[in-house]
């Protein structure tokens, strides 16, 4: 199995203005950083190669990201072992809060590509139910086996 992930971020400002240039910048690097990092398998991505302008939600100043791994490890390595956690600690600069959960992991088959409407659907989920096999955050970081085991009523 492979974890994917969906994380969502509401942008302080429109994306061409000079305040976030720097996240915007850096979009591409970032991107081709995650791809070639171990365990990475795929990334929701539009023409442009980022997925910035897709519109998921009615506000479209909320912007999503999701990708698929091959473990927990494998993302947590890309997002707090290299380049990419300098941006996440200057999030703040240019995001707002958001006082639900803001991204949501879960397990799919291998081969597998989620859908981005899949994606909300488990963010949705995690928010009303808290972590589950189903759809968890790193603070449970519930295992592929765990999966299976609610899928199969066990």
């Amino acid at each position: 199995m492979h974890l994917a992930q969906l994380n969502i971020a509401k942008a302080k400002y429109d994306l061409q203005a000079p305040e976030i240039k720097e996240f915007v910048d850096n979009l591409a690097p970032i991107n081709a950083l995650a791809e070639t990092s171990a365990g990475f398998v795929w990334r929701l991505q539009d023409e442009s190669g980022d997925a910035t302008a897709i519109e998921a939600f009615s506000d479209p100043s909320i912007i999503v990201n999701m990708s698929v791994w091959q473990s927990v490890d494998a993302l947590k390595n890309f997002m707090f072992r290299t380049h990419h956690r300098d941006f996440l600690r200057r999030k703040k600069e240019w995001f707002e809060n958001i006082s639900e959960d803001s991204y949501v992991l879960w397990w799919i088959p291998t081969g597998y590509t989620p859908s981005i409407e899949e994606g909300i659907e488990k963010l949705n989920y995690l928010r009303e139910h808290g972590d589950t096999p189903k759809a968890f955050s790193f603070k449970s970081n519930f295992s592929a086996a765990e999966y299976l085991s609610l899928a199969q009523g066990k």
